[in-house]
């Protein structure tokens, strides 16, 4: 077996780009108190797995430069458990709840996160820092599919080449990180979780242990998910949604004499019999090994921390069409992704200066293949190699200054990396050989980003402006897939290894108004991408899949460009009422004016929220214009507007010295008929649905 890439030589803007770039100014606001912020001191804070009477290992420098948002889910930790609308959500709709971040659906299960207007393979999307990729060649498994809530403390989103710190990417970044106890001396919690959903008749369970010492602690948990199909808002039910679901995460630490700690993480996860009615066919296994051993130092010298771990995850995922009832030709196509990796990162502080300064690299094999089953038993098997077990080795370095000014803080930033791609599988290689004879086994390239931000406080308003340049190679089935099949566009797609480094030029800004009861921001993002990477029809190959229009091969068009826009607003009604509302536009073309795939129209949401005592309660309505501004060449149609409002109260009750938290809620109470843009060939919505959760935790 053998490996591919040709190299493209990165391209790197020209002085005059520079120049212009540098005369940019975008605006950048952070809205709820939620978000990261840059902050002056060199004081520490307490993280969010901490207790709030968090002792000195759990303190982490803060960092001078702001995250986009910060989405708390603390499952475990009973106000973050009160705060959700759905306490025991998947992890796609915690994701989904966010101010920046919109889901691609192809079911009820394992939805793809975009950012920025952009989908996975333009982001890097890591767990506590952990490179993962995904084993399906159709993203059937987005890395999010591989935790649960019961895994995490908080998701963090990063904007543009602010993710850079996470990997080479243009959009942006989202890390997900593991929740973890406190070193407290006797500390014990024991949770119970039940949920329901009456829709798909959904049932979760789950346990959740935390014990630790002053010297260690030791975490694990276990929730189990089913769910049968759901119907939508005109009472049909909607055919292969259905889904199962176990996760057992298992994480401990060594305190080392409060001067640093050891820590080790391992995660299970496997979902079977998952249906995808927006595909041609399910999943029967989707399945994921991931562990990791980690160092931590505090305050050495100048340091004021030091981390370092080395990880590793195995990937399996098997889809089939064996519970389709009538298939053009019976499929069996399995994946695999294995991926070896270590960082090592320091926080230290000199004068003004702040630096954060990371190495890392991760090697990765991805392998995925077809056989087609002729219905004539006479007819032989076909097969074919749709990864053909390509190998990617990518390292590189971070560095960040954060200063504090006079007048404001300013952040610079960079990340070079190596990246090297190559193919093993012999047979595979000569398949792309076919289209390109000339074609090398091996890859090189170079990747590099600058990001630079500017923040200011005048009075009650926050003003923020930054601008950066970034570059991502081609993702495995951008530079090397064979056939792959698109059931939006219904085109087979070939990848190509001639690609060139996509670049992205960032512009944004933020503006927000904060005065005791109101905050308000305005914020907006642009970005002009050379070599941006697409499908474009070839009318001189043939069709592999029965029933396709046709082949799009993968290349660069000269550029495409991406802007976005939002408002949210915040005010306290009274003591317990609080107000909440957004509103964004998206809008996305190409070099020709084509619209781009999967760009939203403008969407909008607003909620009341209710807080007395022990008690929560909310009132939410989200919503979407009508999609105008459709991509047809790239399988999309006008989807209608829409509004959907949802009802949700809990409460804790104490019982025996412990604690017992119930919440019920109403999703799409009006049982509205509905379709999103981001809706794989428009699958419906899932109609009313009634949930219920119980969380019982020992103390």
């Amino acid at each position: 077996m053998k490996r591919m890439q040709n190299v493209r030589g990165s391209l790197y803007p020209s002085n005059k780009v520079w120049h212009v770039l540098a005369l940019l100014v975008v605006l950048s606001v952070y809205l709820f108190p939620k978000d990261g912020y840059a902050q002056e001191t060199t004081d520490t804070m307490c993280s969010a797995s901490c207790e709030p009477e968090c002792n000195g290992s759990c303190e982490i420098p803060l960092k001078l430069y702001e995250l986009d948002e910060v989405i708390l889910i603390a499952p475990n930790k009973e106000i973050g458990y009160q705060k959700q609308s759905k306490p025991l959500s998947s992890i796609d709709e915690y994701l989904e709840s966010s101010e920046h971040v919109k889901m691609i659906k192809r079911g009820a299960y394992a939805w793809e996160p975009t950012l920025n207007s952009m989908a996975s393979e333009r982001l890097s999307i890591t767990i506590d820092g952990m490179r993962i990729f995904g084993a399906c060649t159709d993203k059937m498994d987005p890395i999010t599919s591989y935790v649960d809530v019961s895994n995490l403390s908080e998701i963090s989103v990063e904007s543009g080449q602010e993710g850079n710190e996470h990997g080479n990417c243009v959009g942006g970044a989202i890390d997900m990180k593991l929740d973890t106890s406190p070193f407290k001396e006797d500390y014990l919690k024991v949770s119970l979780d039940e949920g329901f959903e009456s829709n798909n008749e959904q049932k979760i369970t789950g346990v959740d242990v935390n014990f630790a010492e002053e010297s260690f602690y030791l975490d694990g948990d276990v929730i189990y998910r089913k769910a049968n199909n759901y119907t939508d808002g005109n009472g049909e039910e909607v055919l292969y949604s259905r889904y199962e679901k176990f996760n057992l995460s298992v994480n401990g630490g060594l305190n080392l004499n409060d001067e640093g700690k050891v820590t080790a993480s391992f995660i299970f996860d496997q979902a079977n019999d998952v249906g995808y009615p927006a595909l041609p066919m399910d999943v029967s296994l989707a399945r994921a090994f991931i562990g990791a051993i980690g160092y931590e130092q505090y305050n050495v010298g100048i340091v004021k921390n030091w981390k370092s771990k080395i990880y590793a995850n195995s990937i399996t995922h098997i889809m089939d069409d064996s519970q389709r009832p009538d298939v053009p030709i019976r499929m069996d196509m399995p994946g695999w992704s294995d991926t070896f990796g270590f960082y090592s990162q320091a926080e230290l502080e000199h004068s003004r200066h702040s630096f954060l300064v990371k190495v890392d690299s991760y090697y990765n094999r991805s392998l995925a293949e077809m056989t087609m089953y002729p219905n004539d038993s006479n007819q032989a098997d076909m097969f074919m190699l749709t990864w053909p077990d390509v190998r990617t080795w990518n390292t590189g370095i971070f560095v960040q200054d954060a200063i504090a000014l006079e007048k404001g803080n300013m952040s610079l930033s960079t990340r070079i990396s190596y990246h090297r791609n190559w193919i093993v599988d012999e047979f595979g290689l000569n398949s792309l050989r076919i289209f390109y004879p000339e074609m090398e086994a091996s890859q090189h390239r170079f990747l590099a980003s600058f990001g630079s931000n500017y923040d200011r406080t005048i009075n009650h308003f926050k003003l923020a402006v930054g601008v950066s340049y970034g570059t991502r190679a081609p993702s495995v089935s951008e530079g090397f897939g064979f056939y792959l099949f698109n059931s939006s566009d219904n085109h087979d797609y070939i990848g190509n290894p001639d690609l060139k480094n996509e670049q992205a030029y960032e512009m944004k800004a933020r503006i927000s108004f904060q005065k005791k009861s109101f905050t308000a921001s305005l914020q907006g993002s642009y970005f002009y991408m050379p070599n941006y990477i697409i499908g474009e029809i070839d009318e001189s190959i043939g069709t592999m899949t029965i029933g396709a229009e046709g082949v799009k091969l993968y290349r660069n068009l000269d550029y495409a460009s991406i802007a976005n826009v939002s408002v949210q607003s915040e005010y306290l009604l009274s003591k317990n009422w609080t107000w909440k509302g957004s509103i964004s536009y998206h809008r996305g073309v190409d070099d020709t004016n084509r619209n781009l795939p999967f760009i939203s129209p403008i969407a909008y949401g607003s909620s009341v929220q209710f807080k007395k005592n022990r008690i929560f309660g909310e009132v939410a309505m989200d919503g979407a214009g009508e999609q105008v501004n459709v991509s047809e060449v790239f399988g999309e149609d006008k989807t209608e507007a829409y509004t959907v409002f949802s009802l949700s109260i809990g409460k804790t009750f104490t019982v025996s010295k412990n604690q017992l938290y119930a919440k019920a809620g109403v999703e799409n109470i009006f049982d509205t008929y509905y379709s999103t843009y981001t809706d794989w060939n428009n699958i419906p919505r899932m109609g009313r649905n009634v949930f219920v959760t119980l969380s019982y935790k020992i103390i």
